[in-house]
C-alpha cells in the first residue's frame, strides 16, 4: 500500500517508517521536524517526506494515499501539561481535521495512534493486586490533557467512519526500547539510562502502580499487522497494543533493570509519591482477531537492548537529560526563538 506516516521523525515512527518498508510498503512521511536531529547514534533511514504542521494538513497533499498512520502529537503529559490547549488543538482536533481530509482525499483506511493512557487512573482500591485487567470496553479515567485528548479523536474520528472510510485504534501501552530516535522521558528508558550513567535505578515515586509496557519494534508491528488485517475485522475499532502478561508495577521495573545493569541499585526519591496513573490492560482482543501481530520483546530483553545500545553509542547524561527528554527539546527550541509560543517555526 501506498502509506502516509505522520511523525515519522518521532521515537515511534522513525522504527516504524523503516518496518513499512520491509513489508513491501511505499511510505512516505509527514513531520513538523521538532525531533528530526534528536538522534542517538547513526541517521536514521530517509524516507520522502511532507514537511507540515499537522494543523495545516488538507485534502490535496493526501490524495493517492491508500493509507494514514497517524503517530504526530505532543507526544506526552509533561508537555501536555505545559499548555493543555495547545495538546487539544494539536492532538485532537488537528487529528480530527486530518482524518476528515483524509477521507475526502479517499484514502480508506486510517490507523490512530491511541494511548492506554485514556485508562489514566484505572479500577480499585489501596491495594495494587486489587487491579483489574482493563479490555477495550473499559471506561476511562484520563488525569492529564494528553489522556483525555486521546479519547476526544478516537470519539470524532470514530464518527467519521463510513463504508468508504476505515479508522482503527491503536491503543498502544507505555513504549521502551531503542529507536535512533530515542526518548528518554519513558519509564524503561530512563531507568535504563539513569541505572548506567549513575548506578541508581531512581525512581520519582513510590513504584506501586501498575502500568502496561510494549516495546518500540512490537509497536510498529501491530501497526503493520493492523493495515493488514481485513478491513471487516478491525473497521472502527480500537485495541489495546500490550501483552497481557507484561504488566508491571514500576518498582518491579526498576528491580529488573537492576538486575540487567552491573553494579546498579533501586533508589527513591525523598519526595516520592504515588503516581495516579495506574493501571494494568489485557491484550488479548488484538491476540485474539489480529493473528498477524505477535509481540517479540519482553521488559527484559528491551533493558538488554537498551544497555547495549546506550553503551555502543556512547550515551551521556548531558545528551540524556538534554535533547532526549521531549520537554526539555521543546523548551529548548522555544527558548532559542526557533519555535514560538504555539509551536510554530519562527521565519
Amino acid at each position: 500500500m501506498r502509506v502516509l506516516l505522520t511523525g515519522h521523525e518521532g521515537y515511534i515512527g522513525t522504527v516504524l517508517a523503516v518496518r513499512l518498508r520491509e513489508a513491501g510498503h511505499d511510505v512516505v512521511g509527514l513531520d513538523t521536524g521538532y525531533f528530526a536531529d534528536c538522534v542517538l547514534g547513526p541517521a536514521p533511514a530517509d524516507i520522502p517526506a511532507l514537511r507540515l504542521d499537522l494543523r495545516d494538513v488538507t485534502p490535496e497533499p493526501l490524495a493517492g494515499f491508500d493509507a494514514v498512520m497517524h503517530l504526530a502529537a505532543l507526544c506526552n503529559d509533561p508537555i501536555g501539561n505545559l499548555n493543555p490547549q495547545l495538546t487539544y488543538e494539536i492532538n485532537h482536533r488537528a487529528s480530527v481535521r486530518l482524518a476528515d481530509a483524509a477521507r475526502t482525499a479517499g484514502v480508506t483506511r486510517f490507523l490512530f495512534s491511541s494511548s492506554c493512557s485514556l485508562y489514566g487512573a484505572g479500577l480499585g482500591g489501596d491495594d495494587p493486586t486489587d487491579r483489574p485487567f482493563l479490555d477495550e470496553n473499559a471506561g476511562f479515567a484520563p488525569v492529564t490533557p494528553y489522556g483525555e485528548s486521546k479519547i476526544l479523536s478516537e470519539q470524532d474520528i470514530t464518527a467519521l467512519a463510513d463504508d468508504d472510510f476505515s479508522p482503527t485504534f491503536l491503543r498502544n501501552a507505555t513504549a521502551y526500547g531503542f529507536s535512533p530516535r530515542l526518548r528518554g522521558d519513558i519509564v524503561v528508558n530512563d531507568l535504563t539510562a539513569s541505572a548506567l550513567l549513575t548506578g541508581e535505578v531512581r525512581l520519582l515515586s513510590d513504584g506501586r502502580a501498575w502500568r502496561p509496557l510494549i516495546h518500540v519494534e512490537d509497536i510498529a508491528a501491530a501497526f503493520i499487522a493492523l493495515l493488514e488485517a481485513p478491513r471487516e475485522v478491525v473497521h472502527g475499532k480500537a485495541y489495546n497494543i500490550a501483552q497481557t502478561s507484561e504488566n508491571y508495577l514500576i518498582r518491579d521495573v526498576a528491580e529488573l533493570v537492576a538486575e540487567v545493569v552491573p553494579g546498579s541499585r533501586v533508589t527513591f526519591a525523598d519526595n516520592a509519591a504515588t503516581d495516579l496513573r495506574d493501571y494494568r490492560v489485557s491484550g488479548d482482543l488484538v491476540a485474539a482477531e489480529v493473528p498477524g501481530f505477535k509481540p517479540q520483546w519482553t521488559v527484559r530483553t528491551g533493558a538488554e537492548q537498551l544497555l547495549e545500545a546506550y553503551q555502543r553509542h556512547g550515551l551521556t547524561e548531558e545528551a540524556f537529560r538534554g535533547r532526549f527528554q521531549r520537554i526539555r527539546r521543546i523548551q529548548q527550541l522555544t527558548g532559542d526563538g526557533r519555535i514560538d509560543g504555539e509551536l510554530r517555526w519562527s521565519a
